[in-house]
């Protein structure tokens, strides 16, 4: 039986969290989804303060964290924005097939230099034909001797405008579908790589998202990422991985909007006492609580799964699509307990709708993570 009862140094890592979300990021949060503003000094603070790179192993300079411990902080994190929460994880997704799949000499090499200070990594693998079918990728890996040339376009890549590496996914071949994807590492300064202007987003406005175009990148044979055919198993590993704080993200922004609600519920007045008081809003209130509660509860259990050395795709998938739906439903009641004044920017729970929206779409859609549950369940019976 799992005990989440958190260690010292558990809930010392969730205090700092807490504090920086509190102190560094919820301030600037309306600003710079307003705007939109990629704000870059808070990143860099969150490196400073080693919330960045969780999933790195201390050795080549990352937190070395498991995943029940990068839950913990990304939770604090959602808590105050949603969408600088994207940016400052999106380096364990990045990263993610390099420790899965690299060589010990290709760790050593791209992952010391890079967690040596402040750098940024995306993850180029959904496509803009493609979708949630990750297996009927364009990007195409043709070799030339000692290299591998690069042809194709990513979209919707987080923080591509702003990193200096790429984990990349290409097919050697369109007909060998998802045996013939292939992972690469490319450099920002590859030739033929470039990226495309920030997309306007309903939500995660603090998050730049752009797509990337490959023109003839040269690509070492030596930054390849285990064997050709080996990269749709490290990709949905990957997602095996990073999937569960999605869920941590998710259940932050909930908390969140309950927070906001709870809050106002005791200040507004409505025929002549706190609408805290109408059973209407309690309920209101008793249904988000419980959807929290269940959230985090199922995201700890896919954490703890993972860091007991399980695969842990079927309690993954669990906790995303879950915690995201609750999300969503959260905020929404969150606005309805505000009333008119919710449906204004002025107050900060409209921003959480739109931030809690994401969730159900990103690190695969909620769609797909349906399908992934139902069969992991049914080949439990067969």
């Amino acid at each position: 039986m799992a005990d989440f009862s958190l260690s010292a140094e558990q809930e010392s890592l969730r205090d700092l969290a807490r504090k920086f979300a509190r102190t560094e990021m919820a301030p600037h949060a309306a600003e710079c989804d307003r705007t939109p503003r990629f704000p870059e000094e808070i990143y860099r603070k969150a490196f400073d303060l080693g919330l960045m790179n969780l999933n790195v192993p201390v050795d080549y300079g990352g937190s070395g964290l498991g995943v029940f411990e990068a839950c913990l902080i990304v939770e604090e994190l959602a808590h105050a924005c949603g969408g600088m929460t994207t940016s400052v994880i999106a380096n364990c997704l990045a990263l993610e097939p390099i420790l899965l799949g690299g060589t010990p000499e290709q760790k050593d090499r791209f992952l010391k230099p890079f967690c040596a200070e402040y750098n940024l990594a995306s993850f180029c693998l959904t496509e803009p034909s493609g979708g949630s079918d990750a297996g009927s990728l364009k990007t195409r890996a043709r070799r030339e001797g000692d290299h591998y040339i690069l042809d194709g376009e990513k979209c919707f890549i987080t923080n591509a405008p702003h990193a200096s590496l790429y984990t990349v996914f290409a097919t050697i071949d369109p007909a060998l579908k998802t045996k013939g994807i292939t992972a690469f590492v490319v450099p920002r300064s590859a030739v033929g790589l470039s990226t495309g202007k920030d997309e306007e987003k309903m939500g995660h406005r603090a998050s730049s998202t752009s797509t990337v175009r490959f023109e003839g990148v040269s690509v070492p044979v030596a930054d390849r990422l285990g064997e050709e055919g080996a990269g749709f198993s490290m990709a949905m590993r990957t997602l095996d991985q990073t999937r569960t704080p999605i869920g941590a993200l998710a259940t932050g922004i909930a908390q969140a909007a309950l927070d906001h609600a709870a809050a106002y519920s005791l200040k507004r007045q409505s025929f002549g006492k706190p609408i805290s008081e109408h059973q209407a809003i309690q309920i209101k209130l008793a249904n988000m609580a419980q959807s929290v509660h269940a959230a985090r509860l199922l995201t700890w259990h896919a954490a703890w799964t993972i860091d007991r050395g399980a695969k842990g795709t079927l309690e993954s998938s669990i906790a995303k699509c879950f915690a995201s739906d609750a999300a969503l439903h959260v905020a929404d009641e969150a606005i309805q307990t505000f009333g008119g004044y919710g449906y204004m920017k002025e107050y900060p729970v409209e921003k959480l709708l739109r931030d809690a929206k994401l969730t159900q779409i990103y690190e695969g859609a909620n769609e797909i993570q349906r399908t992934v549950i139902a069969r992991e369940l049914l080949r439990q019976y067969a």
